[in-house]
C-alpha cells in the first residue's frame, strides 16, 4: 500500500503549556477605529497608489557545509532516487501486470497499476530522498527586527480570539508589530472581546465589517490599511508558539533574496479530543512537515497557507490580494509563484491551530482544499508552463485527481475483493508493502522530531491515531478530495469555512 502526501501538519503536546516572556519592547501603536465594509477594489487600488514598500534585503548571513550540493544537484539526485525505486517497482510488479491484464484487459491494467503503486511509489522516493538532502541552516539573528502586521480574520471566534491575542502578546517579538482583528460579521461576542483586549494591548486595532463577507474580503480589508512592508496572517482559532515571529521573520529574511513569501508549520492543537483529531495530528506531521520542507528546498512552496504565513506586502497588492474565492490562500500563493518570486517554508515557525473534530467538519475542509488547487488551476494555468523547479510540484499536484480516482475507484474495491480472498488488485503483495511503509513513517517521524527537540517540544504518544492514519485515513481522504475536484470542475456550489 503506497502512502500518499497531501498538503496538510504535526505530532504535538498542547500549547497551553507553552508559556514565554512577555515582550519587554514596545508595540507601535496607530489608530483604528471601526469600519464598515467598502468596495474591495477600491481599497486595493488605494493601498497601490501608497508610496513604494522597500525592496526586500537580506539581513542574515548563513553557514554553508564543506560539502555543498547546490539546489538543482539535490533536486536531480531526489529524482533519479524516485525513478530507481519506480524502475525496481516495474520490475517487480511483472507478475501483477499479467494477472490483472487477465480481469482488466491489457491496456487498463497498466494504467491502474502505475496510479495506485507505480507513481505514488515515485512520489515516496522522491520526498524521503529530498528529505535526506535537506540540511537548513540554523537561524540567524538580524541587525534589526522589521516592523510587521499581523491580520486575523475571525467569524464567530468568541471561544478562541482572547487566546490567539494573548499568544501574540507572548511573543517578545523584537520589532514593532500592529496586530489587525477583521470581525468578518460575527453574531457572537468577537469584536466585544478584541474592544476590551484593545484597552490591554495598544498595538491591537479592530475592524468591524458587516455583513459577514468572507474570509478573503476581510483580509483584503486589513491589508488596505496595514502599515508594515511585512503581512503576516493567523487563523483566529490559533496560538502561536512563543518564538514563532522571530523564526518566521528571520527565515524570511534568510532565504533567497527573490523569497516574497514564507509558511509557517502548522500543528494541531486539539489532538486529544477524539479519533477525528488523533488522526489528523499524524496527517499534519507527515503532510505539511514534509512536502513544504522539500518543497521549499526545492524553489517552491505551493501553499502559504492563510492560518500562519508571512508576506511581502508589496507583492500581495501587486497579485491583488486574496482573491475571492474557497482556496484563496492557495490561489494567491500561485500567483506569486507565476509572478516569478519564490516561497519558503519555517519548520521552526510554529501554530497550534484546531483541527475539525467531526468527520463531517473533515470531510468539507478537504473538499474545501481540493476545490481550491483546482481553483488555482483554473486561475492560473500558465504556472505549468514557467521553467521553474517549482513547476515540477504544480504536476505533481495536476495528477492528484487522477491518483485520487484510481484510488477510490480500483484499490478500495480491490481492497475489499481481497478480504473474500480475490487478489486482483490487492494481495499478499500490497500486504507485504506495509513494513516499508512504516519504515518510511518511522524516517520521516525522526526527521520531524529532531526539530520539536531544537524547539524544546515534545512528541506526545499517539497510537490510535498512528493505525488510523496508517490503515484507514486515505480511505476516507482520497474520495472525500475525489468528490471536491468533480465538483470544481461542474462548478457546483461552494461553502466557505475558515480553514
Amino acid at each position: 500500500m503506497a502512502i500518499e502526501f497531501r498538503p496538510s501538519a504535526p505530532v504535538v503536546p498542547a500549547p497551553e503549556a507553552e508559556q514565554s516572556e512577555r515582550p519587554t519592547e514596545s508595540h507601535k501603536h496607530a489608530d483604528v477605529g471601526r469600519r464598515t465594509d467598502a468596495d474591495l477594489e477600491a481599497l486595493i487600488s488605494a493601498v497601490a497608489a501608497a508610496p513604494a514598500i522597500p525592496a526586500r534585503a537580506t539581513q542574515a548571513e548563513t553557514k554553508r557545509a564543506s560539502l555543498y550540493f547546490s539546489v538543482r544537484l539535490k533536486f536531480t539526485i531526489a529524482t533519479l532516487g524516485g525513478l530507481l525505486w519506480m524502475s525496481a517497482s516495474i520490475y517487480l510488479a511483472r507478475p501483477w501486470f499479467g494477472e490483472l491484464s487477465q480481469v482488466l484487459g491489457p491496456i487498463l491494467a497498466p494504467v491502474v497499476i502505475a496510479g495506485i503503486a507505480i507513481i505514488p511509489g515515485f512520489m515516496n522516493a522522491f520526498l524521503l530522498t529530498g528529505l535526506a538532502l535537506d540540511r537548513r541552516p540554523n537561524h540567524a539573528r538580524l541587525n534589526q527586527y522589521p516592523a510587521i502586521t499581523i491580520l486575523i480574520a475571525a467569524y464567530n471566534e468568541a471561544a478562541n480570539i482572547v487566546d490567539t491575542i494573548q499568544s501574540i502578546d507572548r511573543q517578545a517579538y523584537p520589532g514593532n508589530i500592529e496586530v489587525i482583528v477583521i470581525n468578518d460579521g460575527s453574531k457572537d461576542q468577537t469584536a466585544a472581546l478584541v474592544t476590551q483586549q484593545m484597552a490591554q494591548h495598544p498595538w491591537l486595532k479592530l475592524i468591524d465589517l458587516q455583513p459577514n463577507g468572507g474570509k478573503a474580503k476581510a483580509l483584503n480589508r486589513g491589508l488596505a490599511v496595514a502599515k508594515s512592508s511585512l503581512v503576516l496572517t493567523v487563523d483566529a482559532d490559533s496560538y502561536l508558539y512563543h518564538d514563532a515571529l522571530q523564526n518566521i521573520v528571520e527565515r524570511y529574511f534568510q532565504d533567497p533574496p527573490n523569497t516574497r513569501a514564507v509558511s509557517g508549520t502548522v500543528l494541531v492543537r486539539n489532538s486529544r479530543h477524539n479519533w477525528v483529531t488523533k488522526a489528523q495530528e499524524w496527517d499534519y506531521f507527515h503532510g505539511i512537515a514534509a512536502i513544504k520542507r522539500v518543497q521549499s528546498l526545492f524553489q517552491g512552496t505551493l501553499v502559504a497557507q492563510g492560518a500562519f504565513s508571512i508576506y511581502d506586502r508589496q507583492t500581495l497588492i501587486e497579485a491583488g490580494g486574496w482573491p475571492d474565492c474557497v482556496g484563496e490562500d492557495i490561489v494567491l500563493t500561485w500567483a506569486i509563484l507565476k509572478a516569478g518570486h519564490r516561497i519558503g517554508h519555517s519548520e521552526e515557525a510554529c501554530l497550534f491551530t484546531n483541527a475539525p473534530d467531526t468527520l463531517l467538519q473533515f470531510v468539507r475542509q478537504r473538499q474545501r482544499w481540493s476545490r481550491g488547487m483546482v481553483e488555482a488551476f483554473k486561475q492560473h494555468p500558465g504556472i505549468l508552463f514557467k521553467p521553474r523547479l517549482s513547476t515540477f510540484f504544480v504536476y505533481w499536484n495536476l495528477l492528484f485527481p487522477a491518483l485520487d480516482f484510481m484510488f477510490t475507484v480500483f484499490f478500495i474495491p480491490g481492497l475489499i475483493l481481497g478480504l473474500f480472498g480475490h487478489y486482483y488488485v490487492v494481495g499478499p503483495m500490497t500486504i507485504a508493502l506495509l513494513p516499508i511503509a512504516l519504515l518510511m513513517n518511522f524516517f520521516m517521524f525522526s526527521i520531524g522530531k529532531k526539530t520539536f527537540t531544537k524547539k524544546h517540544l515534545k512528541v506526545r504518544h499517539n497510537l490510535l491515531g498512528f493505525l488510523i492514519y496508517t490503515l484507514i485515513y486515505s480511505l476516507i481522504m482520497q474520495p472525500v478530495c475525489l468528490i471536491g475536484y468533480v465538483s470544481e470542475m461542474l462548478n457546483l456550489k461552494k461553502t466557505w469555512g475558515t480553514k
